[in-house]
């Protein structure tokens, strides 16, 4: 506002017209002109001026910006989370229901990385713009850990993050520098980010390696997504002080298992058998089955350090060639395990089943049991297909109950995704020398249909009738449970899923929730084995809502369960954990402990689905590793690819031989300028208007790839088909 302007006094019915004005535009920066324009003054501008700096020092308006006013009152603060790109750009995303993200600028990060829980302050919108803020306050760091690589040169030193949307370098003093090298790959904790230094202060606590080393990289991915590389000495010494040795009294507790027929099916290289199906035939046709789960919380106590690094943790991690543990190996691979011919504690549920799998009875307990036979998938599929082999027969009833769960299923209108997954065969040196499909056949099948039946099964006895959930809930009464929830698609996502199907010859009907899932269920038999089969599944995944886990029931719209839980994997999943512990207060008619109301609960289950997010990225980052480094030797060879996505920066393609994904960046195409239209899912040349769109066969050329780094490039031969 101009300095000239001389204030001569207030004036009550402007300044109340003027007030008016700005509250119905409570998100518009409005100059002097704008305001006259909006009440209709056509007097002294002098007047407007003189209003305005009366609101202002009445602080019921503000000035943003020189001689720009704003509601003051409609302009709030948002927490939410920070989702920065690997431009430097940050987006607030926010749990507001409908809410858009809010556009942070690079200069209004002030500090602020990817993940961060911070106050934005929101700026006025203007017309046509989305709404746009500053962090003012970060109010939780995501991580204080990052990796990056040491570069030194004499007094000074610096690290530069590997994370793209890390966007600035980190400042190493040599007293920091823990003995790392210039060039190895470390881990960097920032300690400090002085007000006036352009970088933050950090000091190197562990060197993980020479970039480009097996080891390195995958050590480097773990603490990448903030799992720790080892577990800490005290919660080591907390597992080697648990007893190998089942007491007679723990036995005695428990319902005896151990002369019941007992096996576990589990793939090839697996250490940790958290799962056990016991069979007896009852005659007359039922049968018992049991579903055995290693008794975790027997071993492991809430309070404990081995507990709070559980938690922590919240999963075990799968990379490409190892698994990070939730729990020391002592427990996972050990007392827990069960494996065969070995006495073990486990929590149970069993039922009586017809042929059919129609449950007439269960039971719902702790048990000790007995394995006596640990089957690979492959041995237990062998014995399936020939009908010959050790339990061939028992082996043969499970899987015909089990095809009927799953035919049970389907009628119910679950959605059968089953996406092609593409494993590596790894050298002594780790490197990678042959893709494989893996096939999902019946034996594995088996333990998903019984797997299925326990979540289901204990999810409805832990839920309070109808009845009684109706009523309001009473802290004193509450019975809180820990779902596996999976909402029902948006329709947005699927009418854009629609419209974009069509370009292949398919469409699916969304008019019901039933007419959903069959729909997706034909889709997806329709694309087996096709080139598009790949592309298609993934964006039918993700037009519908991700699975979590929450203490609010609202069941699980892909299984087509209207309960349903976590319960047969607590060496590898907390929320499992969780569940049996409830579950056990619940068959004892106990009160709940201290540390497990609701709303403890709940923010232990969003740490859980933030966790399990965090680690299937950290399986995709190693994944994205070794297909660079499997194409390295494949450099300047063509292939057959599909668009996979399409960006304002570059075309991806997933090669159809090997999945192996690339990009082919839009300032490598000479032949025009390249511009991304999202709404048409393409990039399309400004003058010769072609076209690249998500779905295209295209012929590409594998031009360079960095492991590190983790991309491949590819340069474009020749457009082949167009589903159009």
């Amino acid at each position: 506002m101009s300095k000239k302007i001389k204030y001569t006094g207030s004036n009550p019915e402007l300044e109340h017209q003027i007030l008016a004005a700005f509250k119905a535009n409570p998100t518009s920066l409005l100059n002097y002109k704008q305001v006259a324009a909006r009440i209709n003054y056509n007097g002294d501008k002098n007047d407007v001026l003189n209003a305005l700096v009366t609101l202002a020092r009445a602080e019921k308006i503000g000035e943003l910006e020189r001689g720009k006013f704003h509601h003051i009152q409609q302009l709030s603060q948002v927490e939410g989370k920070m989702d920065i790109t690997a431009r430097g750009a940050g987006f607030l995303i926010t749990d507001e229901e409908g809410e858009d993200d809010i556009f942070i600028a690079p200069s209004d990060l002030h500090g602020a990385f990817h993940g961060d829980t911070v106050l934005v302050q929101l700026y006025a919108r203007k017309k046509n713009k989305r709404m746009e803020g500053a962090v003012v306050e970060i109010l939780k760091r995501a991580k204080s850990l990052f990796v990056g690589t040491l570069q030194r040169n004499r007094d000074l030193a610096f690290v530069l993050p590997d994370d793209r949307r890390m966007y600035t370098d980190i400042f190493i003093p040599v007293e920091s520098l823990n003995g790392a090298r210039d060039g190895q790959k470390v881990l960097v904790e920032i300690t400090d980010w002085p007000e006036k230094a352009k970088n933050p202060f950090g000091k190197i606590t562990q060197v993980l390696g020479e970039p480009g080393e097996h080891d390195t990289e995958m050590h480097a991915i773990v603490a990448e997504f903030g799992f720790p590389l080892a577990f800490p000495q005290s919660v080591l010494n907390e597992a080697e002080a648990i007893s190998t040795k089942i007491p007679a009294d723990e036995i005695a507790k428990r319902r005896d298992m151990r002369k019941t027929l007992t096996v576990t099916i589990d793939p090839l290289d697996a250490k940790d058998f958290d799962d056990a199906i016991s069979f007896k035939d009852l005659g007359k046709g039922r049968y018992e089955v049991g579903i055995h789960i290693a008794d975790v919380s027997h071993y492991v106590r809430p309070g404990t350090g081995l507990d709070d690094d559980a938690f922590e943790r919240a999963t075990s991690v799968y990379l490409v060639d190892r698994t990070i543990p939730m729990l020391p190996e002592k427990l996972s691979n050990g007392v827990c395990s069960l494996r065969p011919h070995e006495e073990k504690l486990t929590f149970s549920a069993i039922f009586e089943l017809d042929d059919l799998g129609n449950v007439h009875d269960e039971w719902f307990g702790k048990t000790v049991i007995w394995s006596d036979r640990r089957f690979t998938y492959e041995e237990a599929q062998e014995i399936l297909e020939t009908k010959t082999g050790e339990y061939a027969d028992e082996l043969a009833k499970l899987n015909e109950i089990a095809k009927n769960l799953k035919e049970a299923r389907f009628k119910k209108g679950a959605i059968s995704f089953e996406t092609e997954e593409v494993k590596f065969l790894l050298d002594d040196e780790g490197r990678p020398t042959e893709l494989y499909k893996k096939v999902r056949k019946d034996a594995h099948k088996l333990v998903e249909e019984f797997m299925l039946l326990a979540n289901r099964k204990v999810a409805e006895f832990a839920t309070p009738k109808k009845k009684d959930s109706e009523l309001p809930v009473d802290p004193k009464h509450d019975k809180p449970f820990i779902y596996r929830v999976h909402d029902t698609p948006n329709e947005d996502k699927l009418m854009e899923f629609s419209q974009f199907i069509k370009r292949f010859g398919y469409s699916i009907k969304f008019e019901s929730e039933g007419q959903i899932a069959g729909s997706f269920n034909k889709l997806l038999t329709e694309v087996e084995g096709k080139p598009e089969q790949n592309i298609l599944q993934s964006m039918a995944i993700r037009t519908m809502a991700k699975a979590l886990y929450t203490t609010k029931k609202s069941g699980h719209y892909g299984l087509a369960f209207e309960h349903y839980s976590h319960f047969t994997s607590p060496i590898r999943r907390y929320p499992d954990l969780m569940a049996h512990r409830l579950l056990e207060i619940y068959l004892n008619k106990e009160k709940l402990p201290k540390g497990m109301d609701r709303t403890t609960l709940e923010k232990q289950c969003k740490h859980s689905s933030e966790m399990e997010s965090k680690a299937a990225e950290a399986e995709r980052a190693s994944v994205k590793y070794k297909q660079a480094e499997y194409l390295q030797r494949f450099v300047g060879r063509v292939f057959e690819g599909i668009i996979s996505g399409v960006t304002d920066w570059g075309i991806y393609v997933e090669l159809i031989e090997n999945k192996c994904e690339g990009m082919i960046r839009l300032n490598t195409l000479y032949d025009d300028f390249y511009e991304f239209d999202e709404k048409a899912r393409a990039v399309v040349g400004k003058k010769n208007k072609k076209r690249f769109m998500i779905g295209d066969q295209i012929k590409v050329l594998v031009k360079k790839t960095d492991p590190i780094k983790r991309t491949i490039d590819f340069t474009i031969v020749a457009n082949t088909k167009r589903f159009d």
